[in-house]
């Protein structure tokens, strides 16, 4: 048997992005097999000992190539970008499934699963950046997803509410535009794998939903009084809109939170 947790804390550790996602596919393997063991034998380590990949350059999102998606060049530079949320949605996961103790195991095996559908996610990305002629590394990318992870090292509410909640669930508001216009350029084949990966995403979303509102409801406190508390307090901007309703709803935020949301600040 391996231990889950094992796994986790070797990719959160190594400093190789290859090495990284053949853990992850290990952990499949083993999931896949009965021999994945959900049993802590230690603590987490701090969060400042994770590594990200040495490969990636980081800079400021205004440093970011443009997306014009009438040029292969701008394709490649959303694909690219788009890769790097799913790279980082591994990681995030990852943490997640390792940092918190005291959940329940449905808990660790709800946050593997989204694991392994997000390095399913970036594989689909990277082998069609491949077919344009690029790879996931070659273009700059920006550190924000990362920094709400060591935002919300210190509680699993706040991982809730801010991981699959926020930033995962602006993916639902802008992704229905992004397929839209990759098949306006006839770019179907990106299309198809955009498709794919918003319908897993408000699988993604819903499952943070049920954690943030079972534990935020487990310590008596409103889950939506403290989602908005937590999202002002991390985000000076708040929410930015506008807002996929019919999905948002779908991912398990109740019509008095969208309401909420699309109020002008």
């Amino acid at each position: 048997m391996v231990s889950v947790f094992e796994l986790a804390k070797r990719c959160l550790l190594h400093p190789d992005l290859h090495v990284k996602l053949e853990i992850t596919a290990e952990a499949k393997e083993a999931l896949v097999s009965g021999l994945l063991s959900f049993e802590r034998c230690a603590p987490p380590m701090p969060i400042d000992q994770v590594r990200l990949p040495a490969c990636l350059r980081f800079v400021e999102p205004r440093r970011l190539p443009r997306r014009k998606l009438n040029a292969s060049a701008g394709r490649i530079a959303l694909l690219h970008a788009i890769a790097h949320i799913e790279f980082s949605a591994i990681m995030l996961h990852w943490d997640g499934l390792y940092r918190f103790q005291g959940m329940p195991q449905s808990y660790y095996r709800d946050w593997l699963t989204v694991t392994l559908e997000e390095l399913s996610h970036f594989n689909l990305l990277r082998t069609r950046l491949n077919e344009l002629g690029a790879d996931y590394g070659q273009l700059p990318v920006h550190g924000g997803l990362w920094q709400v992870a060591l935002e919300t090292a210190h509680d699993v509410m706040a991982r809730m509410a801010l991981v699959p909640r926020h930033t995962e669930a602006r993916g639902l508001d802008v992704t229905p535009a992004m397929i839209d216009g990759l098949e306006r350029v006839g770019d179907t084949d990106s299309a198809a794998i955009l498709k794919k990966i918003l319908a897993d995403e408000v699988g993604h979303v819903r499952l943070g939903s049920k954690w943030f509102n079972r534990i935020a409801t487990e310590r008596g406190l409103s889950p939506e009084r403290e989602y908005f508390e937590l999202v002002g307090r991390h985000f000076k901007t708040g929410a930015k809109g506008p807002f996929n309703r019919a999905l948002r709803l779908r991912a398990g935020f109740s019509p008095a939170e969208i309401d909420r949301l699309e109020q002008p600040s």
